[in-house]
């Protein structure tokens, strides 16, 4: 080994740091720096609140005007907030999508197109890997907004609409981490989404469509997703007898017959109750009419099925029927049904 390859010079050993603290922080004191930090942040979010003029209206309209996508661009901290706002423009009613400033540099532009808008962000308005993504919207004609923290700035003067954060105060001790601003920057994008999500007249069945799965897409489940309908309905007439009600009941597995007229209106319910209380050597030859409960509960195919589950807990019973605006019987939702879909 040469006099130069020490292993000192391989491994360099780090200079000693008299800044670092003597004692390591008490669990009082790290309680104090998180209430500082959100107490800091939480009072930047209400100063954004304070400052939103025309421009955020103005902001609205424009990517609302546009048939096509928003496609929401940034660097380092500023992406990543970019993709959190582009994920949830498209979860409520706005077509969205990241791309990264980098990559539109080398062939991504051309994912943007013709009724498409931009959202750029950038905290400094400076930052130099969007120039080529600025520069092509204003060649193309295509809507963008910005956000950042000064004004002029070079991004803020490019758009077509400048959203500036007032000035903020990092609640890094150093200045230096992006906190307070990246967290006012996501906020206002929030603001933006459900601006748009109301413009647009945005449901709760929309929103669904977006949110299939996990619990939210349970939740946001109707009843007429989940009932049974047609031939699996067990339905009779009034004047049934009893004896093939029975055999009704048994067939179709829910545990229950409904009772409608000729127009196939819902007068009544025969359940596993309503046999025993009639329990007599006669019963088989009774009408159904007879047995029945009349002016059953029930619900309707457009109810959230967590409502109804709940009806179903609150009356202590297994099933109902789904009945239209007219009162035919169009379906049934048996409890079953609801754990399946897991929504207990």
């Amino acid at each position: 080994m040469s006099p130069d390859c020490s292993l000192s010079a391989i491994h360099p050993v780090p200079p000693a740091r008299d800044s670092l603290p003597s004692e390591r922080p008490s669990v009082a004191d790290s309680l104090a720096v998180g209430r500082r930090v959100l107490e800091i942040e939480s009072a930047a979010v209400a100063l954004v609140a304070a400052g939103l003029d025309q421009a955020f209206g103005a902001a609205v309209a424009l990517l609302a005007a546009e048939p096509g996508k928003v496609i929401v661009s940034g660097m380092g901290k500023s992406g990543h907030v970019g993709r959190k706002m582009a994920a949830t423009l498209a979860s409520t009613g706005t077509p969205a999508f990241f791309v990264h400033p980098g990559e539109a540099s080398h062939g991504d532009l051309g994912m943007i197109g013709p009724g498409d808008a931009v959202i750029a962000l950038s905290n400094s308005g400076e930052t130099s890997e969007l120039a080529d993504l600025v520069a092509y919207t204003r060649r193309m004609a295509i809507p963008l907004v910005t956000i950042t923290g000064h004004h002029p700035s070079t991004l803020s003067e490019a758009a077509d609409v400048a959203l500036v954060l007032p000035p903020l105060a990092e609640a890094c001790p150093h200045g230096l981490a992006p906190t307070t601003s990246t967290t006012a920057m996501m906020a206002l994008g929030d603001a933006l989404a459900v601006a748009l999500l109301e413009w647009r007249g945005f449901t709760a069945s929309d929103f669904r469509l977006f949110h299939p799965g996990g619990r939210l897409g349970r939740v946001l489940l109707r009843v007429a997703d989940l009932m049974h309908t047609e031939a699996q309905l067990p339905l009779v007439s009034p004047d049934t007898p009893m004896a093939d009600a029975v055999v009704e009941i048994s067939a179709k597995s829910l545990g229950c017959a409904g009772v409608i007229d000729a127009q196939g209106r819902l007068l009544g319910i025969i359940t596993d109750g309503d046999l025993r209380r009639h329990m007599a050597a006669d019963l088989l030859a009774l009408p159904a009419r007879a047995v029945m409960t009349p002016r059953p509960k029930t619900t309707a195919p457009g109810t959230l099925a967590v409502e109804a589950l709940g009806v179903m807990n609150r009356s202590a019973i297994t099933g109902l029927f789904a009945v239209d605006e007219t009162g035919r019987a169009v379906g049934f939702l048996h409890m079953h049904d609801c754990l399946r879909a897991g929504l207990a």
